[in-house]
């Protein structure tokens, strides 16, 4: 009986030791500074893109019905020039349908702000898109979340890591831009990605107040 007993105790032993190393094996790891900022100062030049006008275009084109809509695996990218900037594509763990980020995720997110801040990351911008897989939720739902969670990264980007607001710009892509078309309801897909987008615009030199005009000479007295 006591053998027996035995068995069952290292059996025991041995599926909490499973499961442990599962747990393990599932947390999150944070990627270092240096493989982020290997990743984004590659830059060599902005891309022609008008941010507020792209905001508007992704949620027209995720709210129209399209009759011959080719689907999210030949669905046109509605940025193409986003592709050739300087990328880090981030797992960040939200809430389920929020844009509430996970306690796990943010270390991640202070890796990426400690990335910003590197010497050779100072004089840039940069974009942070929110994705969405194809799922079974209305494109327009998928717009909308996308750019809530880019809003929610910008955010704690500012007011926990103290990174400049002028730096960021948040934009949410929905399942527009899927970062792996063949597999549209892949997780990938719901990345975040951290782009570098421009140099930081230099500040024009103050000008010096103008001083009182020199008086006038007055005309020499005719003695």
């Amino acid at each position: 009986m006591m053998r027996a007993a035995g068995h069952i105790t290292a059996g025991l032993g041995f599926a909490l030791g499973l499961a442990l190393l599962a747990g393990a094996a599932g947390a999150q790891t944070a990627p270092t500074r240096d493989d982020i900022v290997g990743k984004l100062n590659h830059f060599e030049e902005a891309p022609e893109l008008d941010l507020p006008a792209l905001k508007r275009q992704v949620m027209e084109r995720a709210k129209a019905r399209i009759k011959n809509d080719p689907g999210p695996v030949n669905r046109p990218l509605i940025a193409p020039d986003l592709a050739k900037l300087p990328a880090f594509n981030a797992q960040i763990q939200f809430d389920a349908d929020t844009p509430i980020i996970q306690p796990d995720s943010y270390q991640t997110v202070g890796r990426i702000a400690d990335a910003m801040v590197h010497a050779s990351l100072l004089p840039y911008t940069f974009l942070i898109a929110g994705h969405v897989e194809s799922n079974q939720k209305t494109r327009e739902a998928n717009a909308i979340l996308s750019q809530r969670r880019a809003d929610a990264i910008r955010d704690v980007l500012v007011n926990t890591f103290k990174i400049s607001t002028k730096r960021l710009q948040p934009i949410g892509l929905g399942e527009e831009q899927l970062l792996d078309r063949a597999k549209p309801t892949s997780a990938v897909n719901g990345q975040l990605q951290i782009l570098t987008f421009a140099k930081v615009p230099e500040e024009a030199p103050a000008h010096p107040a103008a001083g009182p005009a020199p008086a006038a000479k007055k005309p020499a007295r005719k003695h």
